[in-house]
């Protein structure tokens, strides 16, 4: 079978890009991360000038789908830049993580990595980890869901997966409409210092789960004895975990020369791998696939 290429074209940073070859499953190949530091035109304009030259594109820094129990909402400007591609298929993650997230939670407790029974939890945002959520949800001795604390600053934590439910009947319709980036920061945002927010939250969870750019803008300087779960982590952003006591870090993908891809970088390799939509992927297709490929969870003691 011929080499295949997937690229990720993100909001984000461009100093967060990188460019791997890998075989999966016997086959090569090429992963790619660009970043558009913010530029929605730009973004646009590369997805337009990748669409037919390659195997799949990912959605970077942008969820096309935020989901709960209930239902997925589609986020409009995501949108937009997925039907900028007429021919390629385009992949922002939501289905992968629902079926990859679940199992990876499901599997440290199962190994005995973490027993979850005995953490009390923090999720940065629920709605675009719903199947972390609703995994840890199920095992978690108390857990808390952050979405209005970090993604609006309002002080409601949720602390059960009826409450996230609940949320996104009543507000998802019309935040999927905003700017996107008054949801999350993108470009040079990501690169600014940390704000730290909602301190005690981060200081009385054991552990600390969902979107690293989060993470890394709320959490405080010193993070002593914490279990971070996330994705997308660079070597500079491990180091800074180090730097503020991380016991463990955890990432739901596996780390290729120093970095763990976002998912949407493996649901493209997924979908170009079998073919198919990804919408038409079942859960237990994702997770043989990903099997195929060698797949377990990023387990890394830092201290």
């Amino acid at each position: 079978m011929p080499g295949k290429r997937v690229v990720s074209v993100s909001l984000g940073s461009s100093k967060r890009d990188s460019r791997v070859e890998i075989e999966l499953a016997g086959i090569p190949y090429v992963m790619e991360r660009r970043g558009t530091d913010g530029d929605f035109q730009k973004a646009l304009n590369l997805i337009r000038e990748l669409d037919g030259n390659v195997d799949a594109i990912g959605l970077g820094g942008i969820d096309l789908y935020l989901i709960t129990g209930w239902r997925k909402y589609v986020i409009k400007d995501a949108k937009k830049l997925a039907d900028a591609a007429k021919v390629t298929p385009v992949a922002d993650g939501a289905f992968l993580k629902l079926a990859l997230e679940k199992e990876a939670i499901n599997g440290l407790q199962r190994e005995g990595i973490i027993n979850f029974k005995e953490c009390r939890v923090l999720q940065i945002t629920a709605v675009d980890r719903f199947g972390m959520a609703s995994a840890l949800a199920s095992l978690a001795k108390e857990i808390v869901f952050g979405d209005l604390m970090f993604a609006f600053g309002v002080r409601i934590p949720m602390r059960s997966i009826r409450a996230v439910n609940i949320l996104g009947f009543l507000f998802l319709p019309f935040i999927c409409r905003l700017p996107f980036k008054m949801l999350y920061p993108v470009g040079e945002e990501q690169e600014k210092p940390s704000k730290p927010k909602f301190v005690d939250f981060f200081q009385w969870a054991d552990v600390i789960a969902g979107d690293f750019h989060y993470i890394k803008r709320y959490s405080p300087p010193e993070l002593p004895g914490k279990i971070i779960i996330t994705n997308t982590t660079t070597v500079q952003d491990v180091q800074l975990l180090k730097q503020k006591g991380v016991k463990m870090l955890i990432t739901t993908t596996p780390a290729i020369q120093g970095r763990s891809f976002g998912v949407n970088v493996w649901e493209g390799a997924v979908v170009s791998y079998l073919g198919k939509p990804a919408a038409e992927i079942s859960e237990e297709e994702y997770l043989q696939v990903m099997r195929s490929f060698g797949w377990k969870p990023r387990v890394e003691v830092l201290s």
